[in-house]
């Protein structure tokens, strides 16, 4: 059954989003320089209200936050993303600038498609997952050479998956490679497990950031939590609707139910579009193309 899962999850996800990355230019917007598009965005910081008051943020000086409207701003403006993706914002580090080849974020959405129980958490075989989500990945790669899209191989676990029963957050690293790019791409995951539903924290960044990555997702998974009321611990079984999935379908393919509801995927998006950016046209290109003075940006850092 979770094979047939895996497979239809990946199969819709990855063809689905490889088009968006692939889709036709968008009308050009007007050209200003990185300096300008970076003051143009509100850096927040301290302790962060997410919308609907359903989770907080207590930001170290380490890192800032950037509303869901900026989010969007660098996801397409910046980093060539499709428009229209909906999130609760972005953490980045303070100290790195978005428009840097180390720049990186933590995309951050709610889904609310119930409580999910973790009494799986620890049967759970991470090696056969592993190999079930890898060969559904390399099962799709006809359809999408088909389609004109390069094939995609799940390299392995960046990270072993790794369960905080204390906590309820779940954490865990995927390593993707794509034919044609140099390098490979990294998608570090955090699910914090609430009453009603599941915070979706995505890292966006290259393999050969791992190591800061892994370090930094520490503090990220440390001062991101629900607001008091919207807790784990608040489930209440005669009000609450209970999701149809454990800890094992949110590590095999984000949120998935047996209603066709195959969850935001919305790291697959990102890390591939960056990447291939990155990857195949040049970050340069990338900068050039929407900010119109490259020579602005510092790629050396």
């Amino acid at each position: 059954m979770l094979k047939k899962l895996l497979a239809a999850v990946l199969c819709l996800s990855l063809s689905g989003l490889m088009a968006a990355a692939h889709a036709g230019d968008a009308p050009a917007a007007p050209k200003q320089s990185a300096e300008q598009f970076l003051a143009s965005l509100n850096f927040q910081q301290g302790k962060i209200t997410l919308q609907d008051n359903i989770a907080t943020l207590d930001l170290p000086a380490t890192f800032r936050y950037l509303s869901p409207a900026d989010t969007e701003r660098v996801l397409v403006d910046a980093w060539g993303n499709p428009p229209g993706a909906k999130s609760l914002g972005m953490i980045v580090p303070a100290k790195v600038s978005l428009l840097e080849r180390a720049g990186w974020g933590v995309i951050i959405t709610y889904d609310e498609d119930g409580h999910v129980k973790d009494g799986d958490a620890d049967s759970i075989k991470y090696d056969e997952l592993l190999k079930e989500m890898q060969q559904s990945v390399l099962d799709n790669n006809a359809e999408r050479k088909t389609q004109g899209y390069p094939a995609v191989q799940l390299v392995g676990w960046a990270e072993r998956p790794s369960y905080d029963k204390n906590a309820h957050k779940l954490y865990w690293a995927k390593e993707l490679a794509i034919d044609g790019a140099a390098s490979h791409s990294l998608n570090y995951n955090i699910r914090v497990l609430g009453r009603k539903g599941v915070l979706v924290l995505n890292a966006i960044a290259g393999m050969g950031q791992i190591a800061e990555i892994k370090k930094e997702m520490q503090h990220v998974t440390a001062f991101t939590d629900f607001t008091p009321g919207q807790r784990y611990a608040d489930f209440d079984s005669k009000t609450d609707k209970a999701a149809e999935y454990g800890i094992a379908a949110l590590i095999a393919g984000g949120v998935a139910t047996k209603l066709g509801l195959f969850g935001k995927l919305f790291a697959f998006l990102l890390v591939f579009k960056k990447f291939l950016l990155m990857g195949v046209i040049g970050l340069v290109a990338m900068i050039a193309k929407f900010f119109g003075r490259k020579s602005k940006v510092n790629l050396d850092k």
